[in-house]
């Protein structure tokens, strides 16, 4: 095989980017980026995008380089990130797939199934969307089929539409055109798994919130405004301040519930990670963050080359 591609994941503010960002630097490489909304223009702040001074540390690709009523999904992703991560691997020997959208990883890594496409019932179910809301296509999917709808994210409304879409094209369940079988890639894959303790996770959330606002979140919002009822848009944090925008919703009241559910979505992003075998976890709290970080830098370095692995005291499966 050619190369090695080094995947990071975790929850939402658990260190990956500076994970990354350490493991691509011993390694002479570059990272690929997989988080569903940092793709996007003008939304830096709200999706935590990698600073300047962090895109400066090491080569970032797949960040802030689409509008952000462009549609794009994990079957895109997964056309556009494999040849550049294949081109790393070949060039440098080695690459960084850090993010936290678990399709994303999933696309990139092992490949998506090549699902029906109708974009006139997509239009359609798009125009429900946008004068129904999502509840009365989700409650339709979960009719069509209940077993997708049991384990995929509600909360995400184009992979609703998407699997609606496939389903009334074809007339048979979104979950039958699932193989569940992994492409080939033509490098290997070293999987590490960041999982601070659930009070420290807290606590970071509701930091980076703060810190988001006092960066200049809500004036970005505010500039999103013409947007709103993109897809990109419709995630948790925008959606909250435009509420507040519209004065219907007080700013503290706000920030509560978008620290909630942020808490909700990396619950969710754990549920997704810890069903890859290949990962290797981390657990860390407090205390241990920073010599944790250290350790599983050292330990994905040590497989990717093949150098003998350093003792893992936070190491679990």
């Amino acid at each position: 095989m050619g190369g090695v591609v080094v995947s990071i994941v975790g929850p939402t503010a658990s260190g990956k980017t500076e994970l990354a960002i350490e493991v691509a630097n011993r390694l002479g490489t570059e990272i690929v980026n997989a988080d569903a909304r940092q793709v996007f223009k003008g939304m830096a702040i709200g999706t935590a995008q990698p600073t300047a001074e962090e895109r400066a540390a090491a080569p970032h690709h797949f960040i802030d380089f689409l509008e952000p009523e462009s549609l794009y999904s994990a079957g895109a992703f997964e056309a556009d990130a494999v040849p550049v991560l294949t081109s790393l691997c070949m060039q440098k020997g080695a690459a960084v797939l850090a993010g936290g959208s678990g399709m994303y990883v999933e696309a990139a890594l092992r490949g998506l199934d090549n699902l029906p496409a109708d974009l006139a019932v997509r239009k359609v179910l798009n125009a429900r969307l946008a004068t129904e809301g999502l509840d009365p296509l989700l409650s339709e999917l979960k009719q069509l089929d209940p077993a997708h709808a049991e384990k995929m994210d509600v909360n995400n409304p184009q992979r609703v539409v998407r699997a609606l879409e496939v389903c009334l094209s074809t007339g048979a369940p979104f979950s039958s055109f699932h193989k569940d079988q992994e492409k080939e890639r033509p490098w290997r894959v070293v999987s590490i798994g960041l999982r601070p303790e659930r009070a420290l996770l807290r606590e970071r959330i509701a930091e980076r919130a703060e810190r988001m606002m006092a960066q200049g979140w809500l004036d970005e919002v505010q500039a999103l405004l013409p947007y709103r009822e993109t897809n990109a848009l419709n995630t948790v944090g925008y959606k909250e301040l435009f509420q507040h925008l519209d004065g219907t919703m007080p700013l503290e009241d706000a920030m509560a519930q978008l620290t909630t559910k942020t808490r909700q979505f990396a619950k969710r992003q754990m549920t997704w990670f810890r069903k890859d075998p290949r990962t290797t976890w981390f657990d860390f709290d407090a205390d241990t963050r920073t010599s944790t970080l250290e350790q599983a830098a050292a330990h994905a370095v040590a497989q990717a080359t093949g150098s003998p692995l350093p003792p893992d005291t936070n190491l679990s499966s």
